[in-house]
């Protein structure tokens, strides 16, 4: 598992923001896609690409296009939408899948499945997982997974905050065959005894779009 943590200035400040208990939730969204667009940034270094013969109006040359098939944007229900507008309008001729999935409180590590819209075959797709949380690593671990058995082989996982038990347990239980990296904004401290990220940001979910009983 290759892990990548953004060090840069606009990163920390926008996390800073992020973070505030004060913050509203109209600006925590904003800062999720701005966070998501970052994050994009240095998640694509390793976009597949391809000449593309065109003319300037100057002249003709040999630029870059994003190879066939095309990437695919997978957020993790009902967090990682708050990530998607960001990637989109970073990688805009990507597709998008849907895959929704909840911890189970009483197994944290373990997940629960209610909702899948993507392609049967993800054979030769690059995949984008994204969701602002990695805590226990559970979901990171069961999403990967679930791409896998549909033939993806090259996944990358964006989060924005992870905790330093999840980043161990990916490590420890994600499939080597799969060419697997992460990129976050920060590792935190620790997951507390609710295995909620310690200091992190609250439930992003519901800072996103409020609370659902």
């Amino acid at each position: 598992m290759e892990l990548h943590v953004l060090d840069h200035p606009l990163v920390e400040h926008k996390l800073t923001v992020l973070r505030d208990k004060n913050t509203s939730s109209a600006t925590f969204r904003e800062l999720v896609t701005e966070l998501g667009m970052l994050e994009a940034y240095e998640a694509t270094r390793n976009l597949d690409i391809v000449d593309k013969p065109i003319e300037t109006p100057v002249a003709p040359m040999v630029g870059k296009h994003i190879a066939s098939p095309a990437p695919i944007i997978v957020p993790v229900l009902r967090a990682g939408l708050g990530m998607l507008d960001g990637m989109t309008k970073m990688i805009p001729t990507a597709e998008v899948g849907f895959l929704g999935m909840k911890r189970d409180e009483e197994h944290p590590t373990q997940q629960i499945t209610y909702a899948n819209r993507l392609p049967e075959d993800l054979t030769g797709r690059q995949c984008f997982l994204i969701d602002p949380m990695l805590a226990t690593g559970g979901t990171l671990v069961t999403a990967t997974h679930y791409l896998a058995e549909r033939g993806a082989k090259d996944v990358t996982a964006i989060n924005i905050i992870a905790a330093p038990e999840g980043i161990q347990y990916v490590q420890d239980h994600i499939d080597p065959s799969i060419a697997f990296k992460v990129v976050v904004c920060a590792v935190d401290e620790k997951l507390n005894e609710k295995a909620y990220i310690v200091p992190g940001l609250g439930d992003a979910g519901d800072r996103l779009y409020g609370v659902i009983d």
